[in-house]
């Protein structure tokens, strides 16, 4: 389809979407809509219930068919999650993606001045005056064509890696797995079995070896690690170390599947390895068939829900029950005691190993965070929650259910794969719901226990839908890159004094000084951040989409100026 350019004369269509109630439960968004009407340029004006819906989509289309709009206002609600598909839209009809403007009226509206309706209309009506005034001055914009290497690397080797890696090699794309220590794995190795079905965890290991051992397309490469990393999606020179050499690959994606670490109690609960252990410690003792102990006390939440780390991890309620399981079923006279503060059972399947638990005579405490369970030598006191008395346990064995923990070199990859950590230093995904395997940064994907706690099951889904997402790049030829990106233009080449001060502040490594000894804008590599624009004390630096003349549109717009 042919693309139509700027005209000369900006034909501005205005669509105000009521969001449900989200935004027309509180601004009168028919009211708006006439407001639009009469602003400069706008030629189209109307509300939707939901303009991101199929009626809502075709009200845009038609109207660039029939009033010839060739610029596009939509007043919604966040472009993070929506900007891509009203862009979509206007492209089916032949309109550069760029020619639109995402106007926020729910997030930074009607959200933040619930109990303030008359103000919030008033400020709705600036938004979208200063949203048409921007829509105006845009330039249509072309995207960076970018060729593929169909390879991929997988930095680190447990479940969620090899489920990756195997299912990359099975489509045929060359597959390098880089795993820290000596052979794959992961955490699995130190596992008995596994819940909710019981599953032995080295038969499942050894299942998944067979299959990498036979896969054609697969290079390891194990006590290993990633020196540097430069390039851009689709082209990713990577230097890993092995074998006291550095060998360089270049690869189209790389996912991240490094998990997470188990949390070590020391100093917690008299915890000493011995007759204090954790409930990791106790799996190994299953395995090497070194268990004898008759009364076995198990405490949760040890490490986690706390001051220093918030969050729960998941995994540990599942994890002492199956143990518990296993120990009654092993020795129905054995005497196991579970210390909780809640039982996190998620599901039909992780109900029933509960239920299963209490059959089995499995004895369940709950204990308060204000009073947790004081540990002596023989035996444990606690007060029960739900007589409200202090009991005595006594015990030979004590089990502690730890967290699993970011790993302490996450930082470290962060920092060279420039992609984002949280506050407990696990991996952060570009969104929670709409890309939760993407990173920010394109080309980059994550899978499993990287970016938060999960299961042995959750980790080989995630590690697949990793593989997914990667392969959406990997099986094409060429890829277009975002177009609004930072740019040198011509006319303001003569300003640039080729200071560096814009080589230095990219967080993407976007930005060189060429053969010509001139400052070089990669544009694959540009996520037009704008950090670059914003430290050139020349002004030689333009952002694409975000131009000095489309940000002042917007400025004297909202500040009443008749010539925008």
């Amino acid at each position: 389809m042919e693309v139509k350019k700027n005209d000369e004369n900006p034909r501005i269509g205005v669509f105000i979407c009521h969001c449900g109630s989200n935004i027309g439960g509180l601004i009168d968004c028919v009211g708006l809509a006439k407001y639009a009407e009469g602003l400069p340029n706008v030629v189209h004006s109307e509300d939707n219930l939901y303009t991101c819906s199929e009626n809502g989509l075709n009200a845009i289309k038609k109207a660039i068919r029939e009033d010839s709009l060739n610029r596009v206002v939509v007043a919604s609600c966040t472009p993070r999650t929506h900007e891509p598909l009203f862009r979509e839209c206007i492209s089916e009809e032949g309109l550069n993606e760029y020619l639109f403007n995402f106007v926020n009226i729910r997030d930074q509206c009607t959200w933040v001045h619930m109990k303030q309706p008359k103000e919030a209309f008033e400020k709705a009506k600036d938004l979208v005056k200063m949203g048409v005034a921007k829509a105006s001055k845009l330039e249509a914009l072309d995207k960076v064509n970018v060729k593929i290497n169909p390879a991929v690397l997988i930095i680190g080797g447990g479940i969620a890696g090899m489920s990756a890696a195997l299912n990359l090699s099975n489509q045929g794309f060359k597959t390098f797995i880089l795993e820290k220590e000596a052979q794959l794995g992961g955490r699995l190795r130190y596992l008995h079995k596994l819940f909710p079905h019981g599953m032995d965890a080295s038969e499942l290991l050894e299942n998944i070896y067979d299959k990498i051992k036979n896969s054609p397309n697969l290079t390891i490469f194990t006590s290993s690690s990633m020196k540097d990393v430069e390039g851009f999606v689709g082209n990713y020179d990577v230097d890993i170390q092995h074998d006291g050499i550095i060998e360089s690959i270049t690869v189209g994606a790389i996912i991240v599947t490094v998990g997470a670490s188990l949390f070590v109690p020391k100093n917690i609960y008299g915890y000493d390895g011995k007759i204090r252990i954790t409930q990791q410690e106790l799996e190994q003792k299953w395995i090497k068939k070194d268990l004898e102990a008759k009364n076995i006390v198990m405490i949760q939440c040890v490490g986690s829900r706390s001051e220093e780390r918030v969050y729960c991890s998941s995994v540990c309620c599942p994890t002492a029950l199956k143990n518990a399981i296993l120990l009654k079923e092993d020795d129905p006279i054995r005497n196991v005691t579970i210390l909780f503060r809640d039982i996190y059972s998620p599901g039909m399947a992780y109900e029933q190993i509960y239920r299963k638990a209490r059959e089995l005579g499995v004895i369940f405490i709950r204990y308060s965070s204000e009073r947790p369970p004081q540990v002596e030598e023989t035996h444990i006191e606690v007060y029960n929650e739900f007589i409200g008395e202090t009991i005595i346990i006594p015990y030979d064995l004590l089990v502690l259910s730890t967290p699993l923990i970011a790993n302490e070199d996450n930082k470290q990859l962060a920092q060279l794969l420039k992609v984002p950590l949280e506050s407990n230093k696990f991996f952060l995904e570009a969104h929670v719901k709409l890309r939760p395997n993407d990173f920010a940064t394109d080309g980059v994907f994550i899978g499993g226990a990287a970016k938060w706690p999960v299961d042995v099951t959750e980790a080989i889904t995630q590690g697949y839908a990793a593989a997914s997402r990667a392969s959406t790049i990997l099986s094409h030829d060429t890829i277009q890159v975002e177009g609004a990106t930072s740019d040198i233009p011509e006319w303001n080449k003569n300003l640039c004094t080729g200071c560096e001060v814009c080589i230095k502040v990219c967080p993407y490594k976007a930005i060189i000084k060429n053969e010509n000894d001139e400052i070089e804008i990669i544009r694959a590599v540009c996520k037009g951040c704008g950090v670059c624009g914003a430290t050139c004390s020349k002004h030689a630096i333009e952002i694409k989409h975000f131009t000095d003349e489309q940000i002042l549109s917007e400025i004297y717009a909202y500040g009443g100026k008749e010539a925008w």
